[in-house]
């Protein structure tokens, strides 16, 4: 397998550790506009799969010729980039997958490359990060088990294991992008009909052993395409874990305008976009420099079964690796856009056209996937046959 990796930025890189530790993989690409930083990943990795370019995605010519050279491409830019990357593909005869990027409706322009995918052989999956893309998967393995998925419920945060004032907060991507989540309204099913509601609100406590009290809150973008893969669902919500207090300091912020996009101010004469001094006020604040995080995910799937009320419940809780120093966040991330990457080019998964993951990624082999890198999700199931309950736990 010749998987070549777009983006030598944090999650490239570390798709790139994964890739070259894969006994399936036999070369691996990292391409970057900055040759010199590809070139120094390379050398830290050392291994002899890996091989540095020098792409820049935005010239399709270069884009095309590298990414011919493989079997899989991994698309860890920025997602701006991922309709191009994705046509690309296409035109190239390439599979490919990216890490999602539903502002400015992205991964609805992907999605709507279907029957050219389908007509040029290739399988394209965007939206493998964490939320969404590893919420996605699980919740497609969860509504498979049953015969009328109801309800599906999503909480997923990136934290400090230790937290610091005054927002208890360190960014693990950019705060561009946290700011779009919290001011951009929340995509929800409420008794079976979709709706918009603000994000950073419906604040609710929620609990995770180690952890102690934490708050769960509406963000945009996390139900992803699950409300068009489960159209006859009555529930369907994602929230975003934090420490308690951070839903109600930002959304002071957000009442103020300052994370406001395309939103200016004059200033003694001076046209001053808010939100671009903010970022750079934040940015040393919320840095998460060498400071341990945490990855909290819960995914609760509810419906029928034979009859009777069942639910499947996926939880992780996963911490920065104290050998290798890389993040949670990159080892959730990484490793799942890694292991479907591998799944398409080892043919475990070989349905051709544009998916997201919750209708292609098989969710029994993936957890398995993820286990040997040691991100471990346990699942849940509960059966309510007769007002008896009946649990069954499996996983670590």
């Amino acid at each position: 397998m010749k998987i070549g990796v777009l983006g030598a930025g944090l999650m490239g890189k570390e798709a790139a550790r994964d890739l070259v530790a894969s006994d399936g993989v036999t070369a691996v690409g990292l391409a970057d506009i900055d040759l010199s930083r590809a070139s120094n990943i390379c050398a830290q990795l050392q291994s002899v799969k890996l091989t540095p370019y020098q792409v820049n995605a935005a010239d399709v010519v270069e884009l095309a010729n590298y990414m011919r050279k493989f079997d899989v491409i991994i698309n860890a830019l920025f997602y701006s980039f991922n309709e191009v990357v994705a046509k690309t593909a296409i035109e190239v005869g390439v599979h490919a997958v990216d890490l999602g990027g539903h502002i400015g409706h992205m991964t609805d322009k992907v999605l709507a490359l279907h029957k050219k995918a389908q007509g040029a052989g290739v399988t394209l999956i965007p939206d493998l990060g964490v939320a969404p893309g590893m919420i996605n998967i699980l919740s497609g393995y969860g509504a498979s088990k049953l015969d009328k998925p109801k309800e599906i419920k999503l909480y997923v945060g990136g934290i400090p294991v230790k937290p610091e004032p005054p927002l208890e907060y360190n960014h693990v991507f950019s705060m561009e992008g946290v700011f779009d989540h919290y001011t951009d309204p929340s995509l929800i099913i409420r008794n079976g009909a979709k709706q918009e509601i603000p994000s950073l609100s419906e604040v609710e406590a929620i609990h995770f052993d180690r952890f102690g009290p934490l708050e769960a809150f509406h963000t945009s973008g996390g139900t992803s395409t699950l409300s068009i893969s489960y159209p006859e669902l009555k529930t369907l919500e994602y929230k975003t874990i934090r420490y308690p207090g951070h839903a109600e300091k930002f959304k002071l912020l957000v009442d103020l305008n300052l994370t406001k996009a395309n939103y200016h101010v004059d200033v003694n004469g001076r046209t001053i976009c808010p939100r671009d001094v903010l970022l750079k006020v934040l940015d040393p604040i919320v840095d998460l420099g060498d400071k341990e995080d945490a990855v909290l995910l819960r995914v609760l799937i509810a419906g029928k079964k034979a009859d009777m009320k069942t639910s499947y419940t996926y939880e992780m809780t996963t911490y920065k690796d104290p050998q290798t120093n890389v993040t949670a966040m990159a080892r959730a991330t990484a490793n799942t856009i890694s292991i479907v990457a591998q799944m398409i080019a080892s043919k475990k998964i070989d349905r051709k056209g544009v998916y997201p993951p919750e209708q292609i990624v098989p969710g029994d082999s993936y957890i398995k996937e993820m286990a040997k890198r040691g991100v471990y999700i346990s699942e849940r199931e509960q059966v309510n046959e007769q007002n008896t309950v009946y649990s069954h736990t499996k996983g670590n």
